[in-house]
């Protein structure tokens, strides 16, 4: 709750564009292996918030010296030498954590394949607390790649450190959750219940997350066919079954899985709040492990 406590100060530095020092004289590596707009532009956006600079490597395997064979190991060398941090998002699960083993400075994940992406776990937590005052006691709807979906498993990691959560997950049968992450998620202590039809989302929910089927992921486009934009988020499923205060969220991009009707309704966070907090959150998270604050 650290973290959270520094938000409004990151937000107040945003919205009336007040020079920080706070991460002046360092440099940060955004070491991007994989495709993003938004957690790419959210950090660098963060570091220049605080005053500090960016070193800007997209899809090193094409643009980059591993495109002549340069090991992963001697790619994080390279780039720990120029920088006080790496920021890597890489399509290998556990990349990150690799990273960390081999450097002296700091690794950020930036998202792993199918495995974690701890940040955006951070800003969706933010995002409930922002609203509910509270990350206990809380029923969620997260729907979609269940199977796959980095943000998902890190989102559910992050809610089983509170009392008394129930999280619905709304899948294809072909995308639910695995074996292992069910047993793993269970040992936590967060409730989970697994459905697999729009009529089984409960009333009233405090949040729906909403995330794409990931076509990155499938072996085949035949295979992504059948279950992509299975559920749809609209206007009808809303009124259906939303509550007055329930929020809904995306991690973005969408592909079709939430229709443009609902943008405009004032619970409809994933455009507004959610997206926001995504600069704030990483610039608390930057000044905490980089800047020295307290």
């Amino acid at each position: 709750m650290n973290l959270f406590a520094k938000v409004p100060r990151m937000k107040s530095i945003t919205q009336n564009s007040t020079p920080s020092k706070i991460l002046s004289g360092k440099v940060v590596t955004l070491l991007f292996y994989e495709p993003s707009s938004r957690t790419f532009a959210s950090f660098a956006a963060a570091v220049k918030r605080l005053g500090g600079q960016t070193l800007e490597i997209i899809d090193p395997t094409n643009f980059s010296s591993v495109s002549k064979g340069e090991s992963f190991e001697d790619t994080i060398n390279t780039f720990e030498a120029y920088s006080d941090m790496i920021i890597l998002r890489h399509p290998q699960k556990g990349a990150s954590e690799n990273a960390s083993l081999q450097a002296m400075v700091p690794i950020i994940n930036a998202g792993d394949g199918i495995g974690e992406h701890p940040t955006q776990a951070l800003l969706d937590l933010y995002t409930i607390y922002e609203q509910y005052g509270r990350l206990e006691n809380l029923t969620g709807v997260l729907t979609g790649d269940i199977l796959n979906g980095r943000t998902i498993h890190s989102l559910i990691r992050g809610l089983s450190l509170f009392k008394n959560n129930t999280l619905y997950l709304l899948s294809p049968r072909e995308l639910k959750l695995s074996d292992a992450d069910r047993k793993e998620f269970i040992k936590r202590n967060i409730s989970i219940i697994e459905i697999h039809k729009e009529s089984d989302i409960p009333q009233n929910a405090d949040f729906w997350y909403w995330t794409r089927v990931q076509k990155e992921r499938f072996i085949t486009n035949q295979e992504y066919e059948k279950v992509k934009n299975k559920f749809i988020l609209s206007r009808d499923l809303v009124d259906k079954y939303a509550g007055k205060d329930t929020i809904f969220m995306h991690p973005l991009p969408r592909v079709g899985e939430i229709m443009p009707e609902v943008d405009l309704d004032p619970r409809a966070y994933y455009l507004r709040n959610q997206i926001r907090n995504g600069m704030y959150v990483r610039m608390a998270l930057l000044a905490l492990v980089l800047g020295g604050i307290k």
